[in-house]
């Protein structure tokens, strides 16, 4: 496969829309379409270092609180090093990449949550310097029905746990940024996992031909 086929694509939402499953579907169809498994990555995370930043914003301190920027800025640290070690080494072998979250959950979480947006679409031109995934699939839910789906499956995490009022501003910025951008797919999440992965798939096979 030559560097030109190679595509970034990227699951993003709210905690319990189901992204976990569709990681797997799209992983799936990927490797079919291919002949070649994706290389899966996920944020924060997806190298050594990455991951301990990811340990830093998903863990609680309640005698050192992660402030906001400092938030924001560990994931942005962490996504520059997923991008340059691991991201773009592998579009350039000619390998598709599949990621958990991208840039749109800053621009959604710390920029629409947080109210960050000016620092987050700073930083943003700053780091990433244009680079953006091929397509986004973002799995739409309403966030109390996503709350009570991540709490059903167990203990939540420091962001999981924040007010649902952070989850709807992120929320109306995850809809805000996708009607503006024809590579952003909506995926309705409430329904039935067999209808979110028929639309998946459906939506998948328009795209990659």
């Amino acid at each position: 496969m030559t560097q030109e086929q190679a595509k970034f694509i990227v699951i993003e939402g709210l905690e319990g829309a189901g992204k976990s499953s569709a990681i797997e579907l799209v992983k799936a169809i990927i490797t079919q379409h291919t002949k070649q498994a994706p290389v899966c990555t996920r944020e924060p995370g997806g190298t050594p270092l990455a991951e301990k930043m990811r340990d830093l914003v998903k863990i609680a301190d309640e005698t050192d609180p992660l402030c906001d920027e400092a938030e924001c800025l560990l994931f942005y640290a962490a996504r520059a090093q997923l991008i340059a070690n691991v991201i773009k080494p592998t579009l350039a072998k000619g390998t598709w990449v599949l990621g958990d979250r991208h840039n749109l959950s800053s621009l959604a979480y710390q920029g629409g949550g947080r109210g960050l947006m000016p620092l987050v679409k700073s930083i943003s031109d700053i780091t990433l310097k244009g680079f953006k995934p091929d397509l986004t699939l973002y799995l739409d839910i309403d966030p109390q029905l996503g709350l009570t789906r991540a709490a059903n499956r167990g203990e939540l995490d420091r962001i999981e746990t924040q007010k649902i009022e952070f989850f709807e501003r992120a929320r109306a910025t995850f809809l805000s940024f996708a009607a503006e951008d024809e590579s952003i797919i909506v995926i309705d999440a409430s329904q039935t996992i067999e209808r979110v992965h028929a639309q998946i798939a459906h939506e998948l096979s328009a795209r990659l031909g």
